[in-house]
């Protein structure tokens, strides 16, 4: 999933991140980083590595889901090429009937309106292809079709790209709001939508 990412420049992984938790119990509120600068995520060696930073204090503990985090490209209106950090994220999962994995997309280039709403045509004409064509891919490759994750109050996943809002007197809502009181501003406030699937295959969550 993260060399399909890499192949549309929407994420170059560069660290992994769990939790752990006990069956039966929960989680123990303990996570574990690891930075894959001189390590690939499909070398042999890496399974035991995460494996390694398993509490010394709690040898039972079980790893928890994996986010998968590092740095993507987006262009502006004029095609200018920028790259961010967490432009998505992809997650996986263990659970009973086998793998689950997420991927998350951040920043208002994905949608028809900027955070805003001011509809920004360009920057979704640059950007949302080619998460559609990602999302495409992975479905071609889990063999597994996609379904949209629980809507956020920033977006509602839909298909392969983000649900058009509700366009108003030419504007979309007004999303800023969402960024006052809890330490974000509008340069770094991020649009969120989930795709996720599972295997077996029971569909996108």
């Amino acid at each position: 999933m993260s060399a399909v990412l890499q192949e549309h420049a929407l994420m170059e992984p560069n660290g992994l991140e769990w939790h752990w938790f006990l069956l039966g119990k929960g989680g123990l509120g303990i996570h574990s980083r690891l930075t894959l600068v001189g390590r690939s995520l499909d070398g042999p060696e890496l399974p035991d590595e995460l494996r390694a930073c398993r509490p010394a204090g709690h040898p039972q503990t079980e790893m928890g889901g994996i986010l998968v985090r590092g740095s993507g490209v987006w262009f502006d209106a004029s095609g200018t090429r920028h790259n961010e950090y967490r432009l998505v994220e992809l997650m996986v999962s263990p659970n009973e009937t086998g793998p689950s994995a997420e991927l998350s997309v951040y920043h208002d280039v994905w949608g028809l309106c900027e955070f805003r709403g001011e509809p920004h045509p360009a920057n979704h004409a640059a950007n949302a292809p080619r998460l559609a064509s990602a999302l495409e891919e992975l479905v071609h490759v889990l063999v597994v079709e996609a379904e949209p994750g629980e809507p956020t109050y920033d977006g509602r996943a839909e298909g392969h790209g983000l649900k058009a809002p509700d366009i108003i007197d030419g504007r979309g809502p007004d999303l800023t709001d969402a960024a006052l009181g809890v330490g974000r501003q509008l340069g770094s406030h991020r649009c969120r939508g989930v795709f996720a699937v599972s295997n077996p295959p029971v569909g996108w969550r």
